[in-house]
């Protein structure tokens, strides 16, 4: 279902970004990789790139080609670097780029955003959200910040939320939905990447090992990676505004504490 298909996938350098663009070009696709940081294997073209800044979207946008058929947005920061850089690249960055890409992605064609089970609260928090969602283009993020209070450890969850309640939105958002082009999410639970001290740091060890004990042990990049790129697939043709939870069952025994069910 990826043969002779063109992905692009940012965050490619390690973790969950590293294993899908290695699984993309296992399956045949060509795989165009997007970081900060050169990746240290070769399954993929790299294009150098930083999504912090709007420039630094454009200057992405400007070296890609015409043509794809699917975007992977894996690349995000931990939220140890506080809210501002946060939410510049896991969501403003994220969605410039997406919304950029949006002429080349061929019709019928896909975009898959990687949330987290972090996002969980967008329904308790979803006037903020909303508000945050609906500034356009890409703002600047530290006079968004100080006009709505937003702390640095709230930083990452924030973030997606946004995330969240943004691709339900771009489903039906005519820049995609005229071109048939699919807008879903995948979110993992505690994964066992690079940046996992990072997010205890963030959200603390409590948390963190509750998560993992809820469900037996931490995910790997190799459980979400196949779910990030089914997404990407004609397989899920009629698959849009989705998120499917990649989490060993996090999400649905959160939902029976919450719920009480």
């Amino acid at each position: 279902m990826l043969f002779g298909k063109t992905i692009l996938v940012t965050g490619v350098a390690s973790g969950i970004g590293a294993r899908t663009a290695e699984l993309a070009s296992q399956m045949g696709a060509d795989v165009i990789g997007i970081d900060v940081r050169e990746p240290t294997n070769g399954n993929a073209a790299f294009i150098r790139g930083d999504l912090s800044t709007p420039s630094g979207v454009a200057e992405i946008v400007a070296r890609l080609p015409q043509r794809l058929d699917a975007l992977a947005n894996v690349a995000g920061l931990s939220g140890n670097t506080g809210v501002v850089s946060t939410l510049a690249v896991n969501f403003y960055g994220l969605r410039a780029l997406s919304e950029a890409m949006a002429p080349r992605l061929r019709e019928g064609g896909a975009i898959v955003n990687v949330a987290s089970i972090a996002g969980y609260g967008w329904r308790a928090n979803l006037e903020r959200a909303k508000i945050l969602t609906g500034i356009e283009g890409f703002p600047d993020v530290s006079a968004v910040a100080a006009e709505h209070g937003l702390r640095d450890e709230e930083g990452y969850p924030l973030s997606k939320e946004l995330l969240l309640l943004w691709t339900m939105r771009a489903a039906h958002d005519p820049l995609f939905k005229a071109r048939g082009i699919r807008v879903n999410a995948v979110s993992p639970g505690p994964v066992e990447t690079p940046i996992l001290k990072q997010f205890r740091a963030v959200l603390g060890d409590a948390r963190v090992d509750s998560d993992i004990t809820r469900v037996g042990r931490a995910g790997t990049a190799a459980d979400i990676a196949p779910a990030v790129l089914f997404l990407c697939s004609d397989g899920a043709r009629w698959i849009n505004g989705a998120n499917l939870a990649a989490d060993g069952g996090l999400e649905a025994s959160i939902n029976a504490e919450v719920l009480g069910f």
